[in-house]
């Protein structure tokens, strides 16, 4: 029989998450590069820089998504319009102020060896980003 991920019919937990790491953060380069290669205005120095970039994307986009999800349990949770109101208001921000926060996070960590471009930029690479891992796990699971 031949060995390798798919021999596994059962696997713990600590295996999911680094499963799931390898194949976003594998994504996340492909996206990254096939981004920079297209776009005039966006530079990644090397190979090995997109990887760590993508892994750093991976951190960061995991970490928004949480927020996400925290305050959408929290505004489901409560009771009344108001508090609704501020749970949208609240994933508004958090959706909008972490391009911010993708961009400086990207500067402070490589500085000119990785120029994601604007704030439009980098929103349109993030929904990449999503829009191909959601593709991926959506090709997996009609595999299954």
């Amino acid at each position: 029989m031949q060995e390798g991920l798919h021999t596994d019919l059962a696997t713990t937990p600590a295996q999911r998450v680094f499963l799931s790491w390898a194949v976003d953060v594998l994504i996340y380069v492909a996206v990254l590069n096939l981004w920079v290669e297209w776009s005039p205005n966006k530079t990644i120095d090397s190979f090995t820089i997109s990887i760590l970039t993508a892994a750093l994307l991976k951190v960061l986009l995991d970490l928004v998504t949480t927020a996400k999800g925290r305050v959408l349990d929290w505004a489901r949770r409560g009771e009344g319009r108001s508090r609704r109101v501020a749970g949208l208001f609240g994933v508004w921000a958090i959706l909008f102020f972490s391009k911010f926060l993708i961009l400086e996070a990207v500067d402070i960590v490589f500085g000119d060896r990785v120029t994601l471009g604007s704030f439009v930029d980098v929103l349109l690479l993030a929904a990449t980003l999503m829009l191909a891992r959601q593709a991926m796990a959506a090709a997996y699971r009609r595999l299954g």
